[in-house]
């Protein structure tokens, strides 16, 4: 087991959460993908997007739900600062994870994180589990009461 997945499946046991990773049999690194692995709706995928903050340089995350999009206006509001993109030492760097298998728990370092509403219209979403073939189901006001995400409107 990747360090990436122990650490995931660590902070799951350790919030009580009972959901546990799963191995796809193919990659997950898109929503679709992800969706058409686990046949759920693409919406139900929670996708991990890392924006950096300009001013502190700090990752922060938007937990999207699958076929929405992050507007940069929207999401900088919420940070309180203007956000940029991400580059790939920064994510990894700060949450430990590689792009394609951020998990929106288990980081390295805390991060501050917004949950997409559209996620709070089901009761189970699925979210990368540290690897580009794992992912786990959660409840997403889970992600909220225990990990502190926060609620946000920040798709376009």
């Amino acid at each position: 087991m990747s360090k990436s997945l122990k650490r995931v499946s660590a902070a799951l046991e350790s919030a009580g959460i009972e959901g546990r990773p799963v191995e796809a049999t193919e990659t997950t690194r898109t929503a679709a993908e992800a969706a058409a692995a686990l046949g759920v709706e693409v919406d139900q995928i929670g996708k991990s997007i890392i924006l950096r903050g300009e001013v502190s340089d700090r990752a922060v995350l938007f937990l999207t739900a699958g076929g929405n999009r992050v507007d940069a206006a929207l999401a900088s509001a919420l940070a309180g600062e203007s956000l940029g993109k991400a580059d790939a030492a920064l994510i990894r760097a700060q949450t430990g994870f590689a792009i394609g298998g951020v998990a929106p728990v288990g980081h390295l370092k805390e991060i501050r994180g917004w949950i997409d509403r559209r996620l709070l219209d089901f009761d189970v979403v699925w979210c990368a589990a540290g690897t580009p073939r794992h992912n786990f189901p959660v409840d997403p006001r889970q992600l909220i009461e225990t990990f502190g995400l926060v609620p946000g409107d920040f798709t376009s």
